[in-house]
């Protein structure tokens, strides 16, 4: 796989500029432009003010097939570079690098226009207040979308001859965006009722043919489909469970899904998951590979372990670091085309596999002359391998067995293609999930390597990505840490470590979580409302402090904070990290009661704060494998209210309160099973903790 290239200097010998010291790949990508773009900091700021002039901020990734395609139009443009350079101070950022601007001013745009996306285009005062905006432009008039050269026209032409109607417009946008920082309605009581309420809407917006929620364009919605699956626990709705179930087989079946490589695009084009938008992200996959375990824990199908099993091979194998960590994404295109690693013609499925064997293959998997998809074909599969074999005559376990090898004889074929391109950054938050999908799934599969995979994140997050008084930073690129971490950096990793923690009971993760769960309350905490800043009070002053109360792509900040310390506060029976969860959710209730499609995540803390809770101390006897066939037990039952506390042989009971004198009887895995202020007698042995589970 090759990583986004580093010395833009090699694209035609041309002249670099500013960005050209940066390590985002994706500021290296437009090192080389003609543009003379600057990276967001102190330096083009003070320019703008000293020159009086607006500042066009361009924010997009690495990954953006749209981003490439308006700097090969735009940015790579002679005449247009020179329009940006007489009348604009242009910044350029990652928004992978920056989720803080990000964050500010796409709030802007979509308020502005009604949409947002990347690349995002946006005006600002030289106070860096926003006065117009927009995503893509194109190089001319198209589609009744204004050309780039005319958009830059038009506003250097408003900023010379209208200045004082766009400073009190941008002031007034500015107003606005403040406002974010507040919740929307007003901290309320929380209700657990709110649980099933969102399921039954989700229900309302479900597809009912191809799963998900609503019209193309689909995106996998983890949360959610998280979300179902706790409601479907509460009270065994059949409907709740068979809509989690829909989609991720449709999503598995889909183009969406990489049928020989594993794992997910970001997202589908089409309502019925053909035709991905091909970047892969590292949050989707990790987000997916916990909700495939998940609906595996619920229905005990081993068609969702698989899948969760293969989502997490392609983790390891393209996106992992050589020091353990996990890479950002890959890229939409290769060879400057979208998708062309990915789609296949018949003659080349022929090549590769013979006659016989490719057409079993492409009657299976959809490959036709025609193509599905701009004359190629992007592999799927419209029926289930099962139905295939009936119609065929062919026994079910032979013919996957066939496909197994033909799957593995593309793949290697693929293999020799120019790949897309890899952002090679570490982000703190994706990072955790990461950490999170790893550490369920080295117990629910029984596979210690992830838990070895998640351990060595953990290692790298915690000693290369921490600044010398404890707190986090937010990226990691090319030996390099940088940014301050933002609010969910802070929450995915802490819950990161609490999930590694409950699969390996090593004490000094949990010890970590403890301290970072610290800082996260002392440098985001909203004392007077409550809920969490996006920032931290000791980050550089912006415009405005919001919070992040909504799911997007990733789940709320706030939610996923509320996530951490509930969790946190039951491990350690700490009272104080419990109640600051619950304000945290207490303070966004207008959300979860009101917008619950956009409050998966905060709904899933509300779920494991007022449901059912179960707590469990493992402790080991002298068999090491009975001890991990226990933690394994417990974790393939689905139960989204337990928390684990395991003590392996060796180890101190001083990690938990939990494992305060609660020995091992009689030298034999013990298990100390409490619900609320309830504990049962201990349960000695394996058998035992089967009978005990619920």
């Amino acid at each position: 796989m090759s990583e986004l290239p580093t010395d833009p200097a090699s694209r035609a010998g041309r002249r670099l500029n500013r960005l050209a010291g940066e390590t985002s790949p994706y500021l290296l990508q437009h090192a080389a432009n003609p543009v003379d773009w600057y990276p967001w900091g102190e330096e083009a700021i003070a320019q703008a003010r000293a020159l009086n002039r607006p500042i066009f901020l361009s924010i997009g990734y690495s990954a953006c097939h749209w981003c490439h395609v308006m700097e090969r139009e735009s940015f790579e443009s002679p005449a247009i570079a020179a329009l940006m350079n007489e009348h604009f101070i242009n910044i350029k950022v990652d928004r992978e690098e920056r989720p803080d601007l990000d964050q500010i001013y796409m709030s802007a745009v979509t308020a502005m226009t009604g949409h947002g996306g990347w690349p995002m285009s946006v005006f600002l005062t030289p106070d860096l207040e926003p006065f117009f905006g927009g995503t893509y432009f194109p190089p001319r008039d198209s589609r009744g979308i204004p050309g780039f050269p005319r958009v830059l026209e038009g506003v250097d032409r408003a900023w010379r001859e209208r200045r004082e109607e766009i400073l009190e417009s941008a002031r007034a946008m500015t107003e606005q965006l403040r406002s974010l920082s507040r919740a929307p309605g007003s901290p309320g009581k929380l209700d657990p009722a709110w649980v099933t309420a969102a399921a039954r809407v989700l229900l309302r917006v479900l597809d009912p043919v191809h799963g998900g929620f609503g019209r193309a364009p689909k995106f996998p919605h983890p949360m959610d489909l998280r979300v179902l699956l706790r409601a479907y626990a509460r009270g065994q709705q059949p409907a709740f469970l068979n809509a989690v179930t829909l989609t991720l087989d449709k999503m598995s079946q889909g183009g969406i899904h990489d049928h020989l490589g594993g794992g997910f695009a970001r997202y589908s084009t089409d309502e019925r998951w053909l035709v991905p938008h091909f970047e892969k992200m590292l949050y989707d996959n990790a987000l997916l590979a916990s909700t495939y375990l998940e609906a595996y824990q619920a229905t005990r199908q081993p068609r969702f372990a698989a899948i969760a099993r293969s989502t997490l091979d392609y983790l390891l194998g393209r996106m992992r670091s050589p020091e353990g960590a996990f890479h950002a994404t890959e890229d939409a295109d290769s060879e400057g085309v979208e998708g062309k690693f990915y789609v296949w013609s018949a003659d080349e499925v022929r090549s590769v596999l013979g006659p016989a064997a490719a057409a079993t293959f492409c009657q299976v998997y959809d490959v036709s002359e025609r193509g599905n998809w701009e004359e190629a074909n992007i592999l799927n599969l419209p029926r289930s391998i099962d139905e295939v074999a009936r119609d065929l005559g062919r026994d079910p376990e032979t013919l996957a067995l066939e496909l197994l090898e033909s799957r593995r004889k593309l793949l290697a074929h693929r293999e020799r293609r120019i790949p897309p391109e890899l952002d090679a950054k570490i982000l703190a938050s994706w990072n955790g999930l990461a950490i999170a999908a790893f550490a369920e799934s080295g117990r629910i599969l029984g596979n210690l390597g992830d838990l070895e995979a998640a351990r060595a994140a953990a290692d790298f997050i915690l000693t290369r990505m921490r600044q010398p008084d404890g707190r986090l930073w937010h990226a990691y690129k090319d030996g390099r840490a940088r940014f301050n971490a933002c609010l969910d950096d802070y929450a995915c990793v802490i819950d990161g470590l609490a999930r590694l923690f409950e699969s390996t009971g090593e004490a000094r993760l949990l010890e970590q979580a403890r301290a970072l769960a610290e800082i996260m309350i002392r440098e985001f905490e909203d004392e007077r409302n409550g809920g969490f800043f996006y920032t931290p009070v000791s980050h550089e002053n912006l415009i405005a402090r919001p919070k992040d109360v909504h799911d997007n792509a990733t789940p709320s900040g706030n939610g996923m904070a509320a996530t951490a310390l509930a969790r946190l506060g039951r491990l350690l029976a700490h009272d104080s990290f419990t109640r600051t969860a619950k304000r945290a959710l207490e303070a966004v209730a207008h959300v979860l009661e009101h917008e619950p499609t956009a409050a998966g995540q905060s709904l899933i803390a509300l779920d494991f704060l007022e449901g059912e809770g179960l707590d469990l101390a493992v402790v080991a006897g002298s068999d090491a494998a009975e001890f991990h066939g226990a933690l394994e037990k417990i974790a393939r039952r689905f139960m989204p209210g337990r928390v684990v506390v395991p003590r392996p042989g060796g180890a101190s009971d001083q990690a938990s309160p939990l494992l305060a004198e609660r020995p091992a009887r009689g030298d034999r895995v013990t298990t100390y099973l409490c619900k609320g202020s309830t504990c049962g007698p201990p349960v000695v042995g394996l058998d035992e903790l089967e009978a005990a589970l619920p």
